[in-house]
């Protein structure tokens, strides 16, 4: 229950607060003076979003502030604890709009965040206001209430979270249909671009072997001839290096014995020697190595050729032809893979359609039984409101799908995040005239009515503490009003209802009346609110309402009847 509304710099109103009480709260007052507003400031400790614009002119912030009472065992209580917050100390919320920057939540005393504040207040405290009078023209928004009825809010959540998993998914296959086509279309293609590749066989580092091997080639017989001419005047020939070498150092060993320090030269000389024979040894293997045919040289040049034919191709070097050719690989397993992953996921698309459709077709028949429940009891409280004889109904129905492009029930009926059912509110309002729906009939007056007998009728489910009714009173009058304020005054029975009217036989039956008044002090309009705790300010107000400024013994008389005329039991 909302105990406590304070509003600060807000608007027009500088600096108000209110007590609530339970029952039936009225607020009166002259059109503009600022009653809406108020409203507006529940809204927004609701967790609407706040503008800056409402900020009252010269202020450099507004501040709203909202005491409920909670129970210990609800909602609210275990969402505090949840967040180390002490339920049992109440609910305080407060919010602090700056005309620039972003607004402010707390939550007792500790900054909170906005989607906090929605989730903690979501079943407090419920606004019929003017928009929701327009809103229940709007075929869309019949289905909400229609839901909020029957108690299908758990499984039409279902629906929608497997409806959201279905339609990206869907949307998936499509596309990997799509890319599994331009795959086929280049499978060739990258075929015939591995084939290539792998084909030559290519090996790390091979072009700058061969280009070293082609320098050798290019060069063979000079280097064959340099070569033998090496081994023939070293070793071969008479009077070789070797053999000059070896008679010399012949001629120095005869005297080291003579000379002890020689014995280290000639066993230098020895070592050259051999020496000499090992390289020529080696020249002369290396010389039956060197390959003197031509047709070399051209295989060598061919394999360089075709080399630098693919490194041009894939890339300028042989890292990147290695590594195209790594991914060709893998675009050829991604289309060898596809045909696999698209199965798998038709496979879960199936199996994802059979639960929404069970699901929507449970969800179907729940809205069918609950459809007629609410369409009687609505007629049951419309006759209340003095339209007995209008027929109101709910009526279900359906859209046929495209199979190739919607998901649709067996019966062919497109599903959407909300199931497979379209939902209309229509209305009779005379015995002989066919239902239509309510934005073509409904007059301001029968808006009214049908918003607070579907609000009598979603109270009996709905958890809210509090009811707050803004423009119920539109376009009605009369007997009419009266019927209206003994159903707001039955709503009361059951839960907090505040509501503002401009009828005195509406505020007739407020069990506690708040006079709103425009004033304007040192040339600024400011808004104040009176709680009216006497008989004879009640009656003063109920007098104003009923003859506006001029007030008449005759006027006063008549809201003293209206006051006193009330039993225990108004209805």
């Amino acid at each position: 229950m909302l105990s406590e509304l304070a509003i600060k710099k807000f608007a027009i109103i500088d600096d108000i607060r209110i007590s609530f009480h339970s029952g039936l709260n009225v607020l009166t007052g002259e059109t503009g003076a600022g009653k809406s507003i108020i409203i507006q400031a529940v809204s927004l400790l609701l967790g609407a979003r706040a503008s800056a614009d409402l900020v009252r002119t010269g202020e450099d912030s507004a501040e709203l502030e909202a005491v409920f009472d909670i129970a210990p065992d609800s909602e609210p209580a275990r969402l505090l604890s949840d967040q180390g917050m002490d339920p049992d100390e109440g609910l305080i919320i407060r919010r602090v709009i700056p005309r620039s920057g972003t607004s402010r939540v707390f939550v007792n005393s500790r900054q909170s965040t906005l989607e906090f504040l929605k989730q903690l207040t979501r079943n407090l405290a419920g606004i019929s206001s003017q928009h929701a009078h327009q809103g229940l023209l709007r075929d869309d928004n019949h289905l909400d209430i229609l839901d909020e009825f029957a108690g299908t809010r758990n499984l039409r959540r279902e629906v929608t979270a497997i409806y959201r998993t279905l339609v990206p998914l869907n949307r998936q296959i499509q596309e990997m249909e799509t890319e599994k086509i331009r795959r086929e279309t280049e499978k060739e293609l990258i075929r015939f671009q591995v084939d290539e590749i792998q084909n030559a066989a290519i090996q790390p580092e091979e072009d700058e072997l061969l280009e070293n091997r082609k320098q050798v080639l290019a060069n063979a017989a000079k280097i064959f001839e340099a070569v033998n001419r090496t081994v023939h005047q070293v070793y071969d020939r008479e009077g070789s290096v070797v053999e000059q070498l070896a008679g010399l150092q012949s001629d120095m060993a005869r005297f080291k014995d003579a000379d002890v320090s020689l014995s280290a030269t000639v066993d230098r000389m020895d070592a050259v020697i051999l020496d000499l024979q090992d390289i020529t040894h080696t020249l002369r293997d290396y010389s039956l190595t060197i390959d003197l045919d031509p047709e070399s040289l051209d295989a060598v040049d061919q394999r360089l050729d075709l080399i630098s034919k693919l490194k041009r191709k894939y890339g300028g070097s042989l890292d990147t032809l290695f590594a195209r050719y790594t991914e060709l690989e893998h675009q050829l397993e991604q289309t060898r893979d596809m045909d696999r992953q698209i199965q798998e996921h038709i496979e879960k698309k199936k199996d994802l359609e059979t639960q929404l459709c069970r699901k929507a077709i449970a969800l179907s028949g729940q809205r069918q039984k609950a459809a007629t429940r609410l369409a009687e009891l609505a007629a049951d409280e419309l006759a209340a409101l003095e339209m007995d004889k209008a027929r109101f109904q709910v009526e279900i129905f359906h859209e046929q799908g495209d199979p190739a492009k919607d998901i649709c029930t067996p019966a062919g009926h497109r599903l959407s995040a909300t199931g497979a059912d379209r939902v209309r509110f229509l209305l009779s309002p005379n015995p002989g005239e066919a239902p239509k729906p309510l934005a073509r009939i409904a007059s301001g007056g029968e808006l009214s009515r049908i918003v607070l007998a579907l609000k009598a009728v979603l109270s009996k489910t709905q958890s809210f503490e509090t009811l707050i009714f803004d423009e119920v009173d539109a376009g009605i009058g009369g007997a009419t009003s009266d019927k209206v304020g003994q159903k707001l005054f039955a709503l009361g029975d059951h839960h907090q209802v505040i509501c503002i009217t401009h009828l005195a036989q509406i505020a007739r039956y407020g069990g506690h009346q708040f006079r709103i008044a425009k004033q304007v002090i040192n040339n600024r309009t400011c808004t104040d609110i009176v709680p009216l705790t006497t008989l004879d300010d009640r009656i003063d107000e109920i007098a104003r309402m009923i003859g506006g400024t001029s007030i008449t013994p005759a006027t006063r008389t008549h809201a003293r009847e209206l006051l006193t005329g009330l039993s225990n039991n108004p209805s």
